[in-house]
């Protein structure tokens, strides 16, 4: 629910975009069936132009168009957004196909990003390739269901009265038929394979017989489903914070509360540790009591009209994703309770849990994909009677996110199944989890790496953010780096093949720039909404 990073690859100088077939060790058997009654329509190259920043200069971008129905490749089209950062080395070794998550998340800069973290000499033997998935950011066309849907102040995610529940439920209802209204022709086919049936359709586009793939949180799932849909078109795949795909979604929704209110107290001892910093005591059963206090104070009283109940736990849950944003939620919260000035936490809320319009277009599509994806209850008793009884245990984000996926209740598509990722036709793949990771438990990791045959999974112990690799740890890192030079992957004997060490907490900054330069800073400012 973050702010979603701006759309940087616009219109700009055109240049002749040129491509390199992928070298002999990047083929593979062109034979493969996209499935046995559909026939691939043939894909036009993608005419890159210069769209690049200050930040990644060298990015192109182009469109690309794909059937809204793969099963029918010469009706409606759609046009996807693309992005690249073109290889440079002698040594190529294919397309890198990279996603943020979401569902929903735009993925034009996260090529930039990708490309810049990478050893030079790693990134310069790749064309990293972004795309905006269909329905989202710059593809064509961009979702949006019911522009400030978000907007404050919401009713109370916490249902304690019937009145409170009812609001909550129209708010959702209205949702859902909003999307009903708008997208009918559309929405049947906002859902993971049609997003993995673009992903082919760009493979084909780039003239590259296998791709590469990386993928963070929902990204791991796109990726999974790829990898079994044309297990013979991979070439290397790397999956960083995954989610369990035998709970997708309504399990996993129930499973992510459990483990953000986990960080939500590991955020309340990290507070203690500092009491000289923050004044609000050195217990933190106890600070956590004077959260919940001010969230009941803010239900009552929303600060300056837009922070009430629902709008503090907005702000609090990207806390959950990473611990880099932890000192100026600190400070927001102790500056409210020690000196009754709401300005910091209204700061706080602008900058993490407002939602602009990209935001907007980001929850259209996760809920249009999530809700298409699978099978979700339709009797809402079921919803209250689950959320009721996990909220008993782990409170703090469970209604907030029982409300966030409430529309697939009264969704107005019919749903498809979740696919068995299980694959055992696949080169050797990479995993990496955080053991505290909240929006991807730890066991979609351990999952994956079972029902992946001749994966390795790399665990950050300890570390409980959510997207690991190119953040900061050079153990992590090292072993991305050896798979995407040559392949390379650690083997050991146990649940895990290799273990890195958390990186520490942060410390309260001296400045606010001192902790929002950092490349896990940039990475979480890319990542997907909610996955």
């Amino acid at each position: 629910m973050r702010k979603r990073a701006a759309v940087l690859c616009g219109a700009a100088v055109v240049v002749a975009g040129t491509f390199t077939a992928v070298p002999a060790d990047a083929s593979a058997p062109q034979n493969t069936p996209t499935s046995p009654t559909v026939r691939a329509a043939p894909a036009a190259k993608p005419a890159w132009k210069k769209c690049g920043t200050a930040d990644y200069p060298t990015l192109q971008c182009a469109s690309l168009k794909v059937p809204l129905d793969h099963a029918n490749p010469r009706g409606r089209q759609i046009t996807l957004a693309l992005s690249r950062v073109p290889h440079t080395a002698k040594k190529y070794q294919g397309p890198l196909l990279v996603n943020p998550g979401g569902p929903g998340g735009s993925g034009l800069t996260f090529a930039g990003f990708i490309a810049s973290g990478l050893p030079k000499a790693v990134a310069a033997q790749y064309d990293v390739i972004g795309f905006d998935p269909r329905g989202v950011g710059a593809s064509k066309p961009a979702l949006d269901c019911k522009p400030g849907y978000f907007h404050p102040v919401r009713p109370d995610s916490v249902p304690s009265t019937a009145a409170i529940e009812r609001a909550n439920l129209q708010r959702v209802r209205s949702f859902a038929a909003a999307c009903g209204r708008k997208y009918a022709d559309v929405l049947p086919y906002i859902d993971t394979v049609s997003a993995v049936r673009d992903m082919d359709a760009i493979r084909r586009a780039l003239g590259a017989q296998r791709i590469n793939y990386f993928g963070y949180s929902y990204g791991t799932y796109l990726g999974a489903v790829y990898a079994k849909l044309f297990p013979h078109q991979v070439r290397r795949l790397v999956l960083d914070s995954i989610v369990d795909p035998t709970g997708v979604w309504y399990d996993d929704n129930l499973a992510q509360d459990h483990a953000f209110n986990d960080r939500h107290r590991a955020l309340m001892a990290w507070i203690a540790k500092y009491d000289s910093t923050y004044r609000l005591g050195t217990d933190p059963e106890q600070i956590e009591a004077k959260w919940y206090a001010m969230r009941a104070a803010l239900a009552k009283k929303p600060a300056e009209g837009k922070v009430g109940a629902s709008e503090l736990e907005d702000t609090f849950i990207p806390g959950g994703y990473y611990n880099g944003y932890w000192p100026y939620l600190a400070e927001a919260f102790a500056a409210y309770v020690n000196k009754k000035n709401a300005d910091p936490l209204v700061e706080a809320y602008e900058n993490f849990g407002a939602v602009d319009a990209s935001g907007d277009n980001g929850y259209s599509v996760y809920t249009s994909v999530q809700c298409r994806d699978a099978s979700w209850p339709r009797d809402w008793r079921q919803w209250r009677k689950d959320n009721w009884y996990v909220y008993e245990q782990a409170p703090f984000m469970t209604w907030n996110n029982a409300w966030y996926n409430a529309p697939c209740a009264f969704w107005p598509t019919t749903s498809l199944s979740p696919v068995n990722v299980a694959n055992g036709k696949l080169p050797p793949a990479l995993l990496f989890q955080a053991t505290n990771d909240a929006a991807t438990p730890y066991q979609g990791g351990v999952t994956v790496h079972r029902l992946l045959a001749d994966s390795a999974l790399v665990v950050e112990q300890g570390g409980g953010n959510h997207g690991i690799t190119l953040s900061g740890n050079t153990c992590l890192d090292k072993h991305l780096t050896a798979y995407l030079t040559n392949g390379t992957v650690p083997r050991g004997g146990g649940e895990a093949d290799a273990v890195c060490k958390a990186l520490p907490d942060p410390k309260p900054p001296a400045s606010k720039a001192a902790s929002t330069s950092s490349r896990g800073a940039a990475l979480h400012g890319l990542l997907g909404v909610r996955r």
